[in-house]
């Protein structure tokens, strides 16, 4: 298929630059596979569309304050986006100026408490850093680093924690898992008093989310890899789902990439790893059953992925449907239920 395939029309005012509050106030788009029908709805409402013995599955990754703003010696600006941790202070980072950064290069951030130096570059135009400072890092980062917001937002986030899922706890990505920020802490209880098991996986978000596809056909695309983890009780809780004739519900794409990537036969395995799995039209599912998102960039993978589980041409036209109704687009926009 064709990049061309996956574009569409999105005027700059339905991108969401904040979030709604309450979270799950967001408006719904669900997408029903087996009649076509299409209800708008809000996202608390997404309850009613859950059974007793389904299975929701989450990912617990936690995003970092992974961007960075520093100098070089010389005095000028640089900015470094950590994506994947290597060792404990050595980074896979990708950098500007990237001219300026080569092996070798030096740069200081908040004068002088937190120091990295270039000491490799990768296949796909990145970085390798190893910092140093005082101290604990993690410390560093904390004072120092500022939310990986992706780059069509404009707004300053006043809560850093709007930029998490209320149930987020492994650190570790670049950004969000944003189909779970629509989440509230009593909506999570609803669900699980419903009879819905709530499982966690985790997927540390890094380039491929930043990553776009440059080729016209995209079977020359290749994904950046990722670091999953699917425990032996995720694993078991999943397969007990299936076996009791529930359904497998992933929140989010990246807990699709964990559920497909760690299926075998139909069932999960307990797993931990790098994945690089590219889901698009014509792939063939193994574990998830419905799946609730956000919406996606033109031309972007996860939009790809999407139409692998539905149906391409009827998922561009729900797009065009959500921006003539005036629905958010993207990181803090409104969600999308395929069921």
């Amino acid at each position: 298929m064709k990049l061309s395939d996956f574009m569409y029309d999105l005027p700059e005012a339905r991108i969401a630059q904040t979030p709604v509050e309450p979270r799950d106030h967001s408006r719904l788009m669900v997408l029903h596979r087996d009649s076509g029908e299409i209800e708008h709805r809000h996202f608390y409402d997404i309850i009613e569309y859950l059974n007793p013995g389904d299975c929701l599955v989450v990912n617990e990754t936690k995003v970092i304050p992974a961007r960075l703003y520093g100098e070089r010696p010389t005095g000028g600006a640089v900015e470094v986006l950590l994506l994947k941790q290597l060792g404990p202070k050595r980074w896979e980072t990708l950098v500007r100026p990237g001219k300026k950064l080569r092996r070798g290069a030096e740069m200081r951030f908040g004068d002088g408490r937190l120091t990295g130096r270039v000491v490799d570059t990768t296949d796909v135009g990145g970085r390798i850093v190893e910092f140093a400072c005082e101290g604990s890092f993690e410390a560093a980062l904390d004072a120092l680093g500022e939310m990986p917001l992706p780059p069509y937002i404009h707004e300053k986030l006043a809560d850093r924690n709007r930029y998490q899922t209320v149930y987020a706890k492994q650190d570790g990505s670049a950004a969000a898992p944003t189909a779970g920020l629509h989440f509230t802490p009593a909506l999570l209880d609803r669900i699980r008093d419903k009879g819905v098991d709530i499982v966690p996986v985790l997927l540390h978000v890094g380039l491929g989310t930043f990553r776009p596809v440059k080729v016209e056909n995209i079977e020359e695309h290749q994904m950046h890899s990722e670091y999953f983890e699917v425990s032996q009780s995720a694993a078991d809780r999943v397969n007990a789902a299936r076996q009791r004739g529930g359904r497998v519900i992933a929140v989010g794409t990246t807990s699709v990439r964990t559920l497909e990537s760690a299926a075998r036969d139909g069932r999960l395995e307990p797993m931990r790893g790098d994945t690089s799995i590219f889901i698009k039209p014509g792939y063939r599912w193994q574990l998830v059953d419905a799946l609730i998102t956000n919406f996606h960039l033109p031309g972007s993978t996860l939009l790809m992925l999407v139409s692998a589980l539905y149906d391409r041409e009827r998922i561009l036209e729900a797009y065009k449907t959500a921006v003539d109704m005036e629905y958010r687009f993207f990181s803090f926009g409104d969600a999308m239920l395929i069921e």
